[in-house]
């Protein structure tokens, strides 16, 4: 007998989630089905993400529900846009040989028209994010008087989101007889603050221990500078060449940064945050779900709500504000009962969060050390190696071309074929990785105001480099991206010759390899920018006057908007911490759901720099 049938889920239910790759239940829906399915308790349920929570509420919903009526009788909140649509689309997969199923997705960034058309219709199950499910109780176009089950789903993502003064107003248009389904990953006061309010003696269900990970999620971090952190990051993503992951920035600007890196040095990658619209946010995710990404960068806010099976790692390109982010981050790999990867990229200061983290997760982290440069090449050529065996041949095609393939080869070994071959693949990796240096540091711990220097940004050239000065800067409206080809395109030379770009408010400093100043300086002579000479300088006296002079008001470091953030947490430090008063936000979701007004952006590391509580000026983010 098919083990949902004995949990009491009827045959068609149980036909179409069979048809779907449901075999057998997971441990958070094998209990909570029967308790819901008795439709007398109000409930909360503490399972990580990736553990089929949609179909612990969403199967008994099927059975609770009259759908020979076509009012709203369940109400399903949750937290963005990417998880409401998935819900909703669950649903009908669940419901596809049930009659007259009728379920709507209300969700900021779409036409409110078509939605407000469709419930109109008659609809039974209304899957809303809670800023959009407010405008629409706002204009009296739904009655929530017959809703017989509020569902709360990633409660805690909303809370931190900012919508609990939404959900109060929501739940006060439905009758005080439902009942509430809770779902959290983790369960803060906030949380519990609305299981008081809300429920009446709850049946709490707690699948694993609360607040804690995934066990089938390996936990990692690596300890690099700060100025090495890009460069160790793309070791990381060569060394794994079938990797399909999520790498998690703190801020808009960085995941832009990191993207638009990565394209250049020809990876598949693009970049998720507050600032896309819902069409530019839609065609992303599709190509990350058809696998043609192979890397989606991606803010906190942005990725919420996120379900792609089959992600293989999650990289914290920086560590997140919240220590409950951090089990949301790594939660999006490692899903159904699937093994992954959490990966942090940390600086020495960031040791006592690492610490932290193992407390709140009760899981160790390992320590790894980043690979070496040849061992990346070795793993690279293993991989085209592994490809050239698994190769399907179509003999049929192929046959016709063969005397024409072997005519070409015929002055050729096998052994220079086979060198010419990998080479045609491989070329990249060899001459990039050539003489590359070892990127690890000691683990050791720093105190007071020994700081580590990098962290502020390098004062000497990388080995090989010249660093140079040059008077144009972020207040002219260049990212590093712009810098980059604005060098390379005046002085005729290829991205492959500049090293780390140091982007500064009203100036840059930029390495270039030794044997290419001398062009630099050549390209440069006579340009001038929106009317104002360029000048280029070697990095040395101008550098000491310009980092420690007079700062620029309104621009430079600080992006013009910058204000001063307390934190406490951690030592202090705010460019990762958990426990900063002010948090990222996000621009992602309220914007959408309130018909654009956000809540604010996010905040935090687009500054360009803050001041620590001695007065001393630090830049916040990190550089690569």
């Amino acid at each position: 007998m098919n083990p949902f049938l004995e949990l009491g889920i009827r045959e068609e239910v149980v036909k179409a989630i069979s048809e779907i790759g449901f075999e057998k239940p997971s441990e958070i829906q094998e209990k909570a089905i029967p308790v819901l399915l008795t439709g007398s308790d109000d409930f909360v349920g503490l399972a990580q993400t990736g553990t089929g929570k949609t179909a612990a509420f969403g199967l008994p919903l099927l059975e609770q529900l009259d759908f020979s009526q076509k009012h709203p009788q369940a109400l399903i909140l949750c937290p963005t846009r990417e998880l409401c649509l998935q819900i909703a689309k669950d649903l009908e997969k669940f419901a596809k040989y049930i009659d007259n199923v009728h379920v709507v997705a209300v969700y900021g960034g779409a036409n409110i028209s078509d939605q407000l058309r469709q419930i109109r219709r008659g609809v039974q199950i209304v899957v809303a994010t809670p800023g959009r499910m407010l405008d629409i109780i706002g204009r009296n176009a739904i009655d929530f008087s017959s809703v017989k089950y509020v569902v709360l789903d990633e409660a805690d993502e909303m809370l931190n989101m900012g919508f609990q003064e939404d959900i109060n107003n929501i739940l006060s248009e439905t009758p005080e007889e439902k009942k509430t389904w809770l779902f959290s990953a983790t369960m803060p006061k906030e949380v519990r603050r609305i299981a008081q309010k809300y429920m009446t003696d709850p049946f709490e269900l707690t699948v694993g221990t609360k607040n804690t990970g995934n066990a089938n999620i390996e936990h990692q971090y690596f300890l690099v500078k700060a100025r090495d952190k890009y460069a160790a990051f793309k070791r990381i993503v060569d060394s794994n060449p079938d990797i399909f992951g999520i790498v998690f920035c703190r801020t808009k600007i960085e995941t832009q940064e990191i993207a638009e890196a990565l394209i250049k040095d020809g990876y598949n990658a693009d970049a998720l945050h507050g600032d896309l619209s819902q069409q530019q946010r839609d065609k992303v995710m599709k190509r990350y779900r058809d696998r043609n990404l192979q890397m989606l960068i991606a803010t906190d806010v942005a990725a919420r709500g996120i379900d792609v099976n089959d992600v293989t790692h999650v990289i914290n390109f920086s560590l997140p504000d919240e220590i409950e982010n951090y089990t949301h981050r790594s939660g999006r790999t490692a899903r159904a009962g699937k093994t992954g990867i959490s990966i942090s990229l940390i600086n020495i200061k960031e040791q006592s969060k690492i610490r932290q983290l193992e407390k709140v997760i009760g899981k160790s982290f390992e320590r790894k050390q980043v690979p070496e440069g040849a061992a990346v090449v070795e793993k690279q050529l293993l991989t085209i190696i592994n490809k050239v065996n698994n190769v399907e041949v179509n003999e049929e095609q192929i046959n016709q071309f063969m005397p024409a393939i072997m005519e070409g080869f015929e002055s050729l070994s096998k052994e220079d074929i086979v060198k010419r071959f990998a080479s045609l693949e491989f070329n990249r990796f060899l001459e990039y990785y050539k003489n590359s240096p070892d990127l690890n540091i000691e683990a050791r711990e720093v105190s007071g105001d020994r700081r580590e220097r990098d962290d502020r940004g390098p004062r000497q050239s990388s080995k090989g480099y010249t660093r140079l000065f040059m008077n144009l800067g972020s207040v002219d409206e260049f990212s590093r991206g712009d810098m980059l080809g604005f060098i390379c395109n005046t002085a005729n030379i290829t991205g492959k010759s500049i090293g780390k770009i140091d982007l500064k408010g009203v100036f840059t400093f930029f390495e270039v390899q030794d044997e290419e100043v001398n062009k630099v300086f050549e390209g440069f002579k006579g340009i001038d920018f929106n009317g104002r000479q360029v000048r280029i300088e070697v990095s040395g006296a101008s550098e000491g006057r310009s980092d420690r002079g007079s700062r620029p008001r309104g621009g430079g470091d600080r992006g013009g908007r910058g204000r001063s953030e307390r934190s406490g947490g951690f030592g202090g430090e705010r460019s990762g911490g958990f426990s900063g008063e002010r948090r990222d936000r996000g621009g992602d979701n309220r914007g959408g759901d309130r018909g654009g007004r956000s809540r604010g952006g996010d905040r935090g590391g687009d500054n360009g720099g803050f001041r620590d509580f001695s007065g001393k000026r630090r830049e916040s983010k990190s550089r690569y």
